[in-house]
């Protein structure tokens, strides 16, 4: 799938352990699984809710953009870009994290599930 040109964009397995991870999916897909140690902040609630990502990642760091697939973490990462922060799209989004071994942990810590 494309999002078009300027997004930028990282394969699961080019993720660095320094990089910030942000899920933008719906509460019932974090609650199911998702990446130990990522802010939540649903793409529903995103704006509203910016201020969190900031007080939370590090400064100078990289913010990875995740979501189920790739586009709802597009449609962030290209804000994030629009603000001067340097973000990028995490490709394939929860789907790759799984299928490339990663651990997926449900809201109890417990291994989770990509819904």
């Amino acid at each position: 799938m494309s999002f078009g040109a300027g997004v930028p964009t990282v394969q699961v397995a080019d993720l660095k352990d320094e990089d910030f991870l942000l899920d933008v999916r719906e509460d019932d897909e974090w609650q199911a699984g998702h990446a130990a140690g990522a802010l939540h902040i649903p793409l529903s609630d995103f704006v509203a809710r910016y201020g969190e990502l900031t007080e939370a990642a590090p400064q100078d760091g990289r913010i990875a953009v995740i979501c189920r697939s790739g586009g709802r973490s597009a449609q962030v990462t290209m804000y994030l870009a629009q603000q001067g922060v340097d973000a990028v799209n995490v490709d394939g989004g929860m789907q790759a994290w799984a299928a490339g071994g990663r651990p997926v942990v449900d809201a109890k810590g417990e291994p989770g599930f990509v819904l």
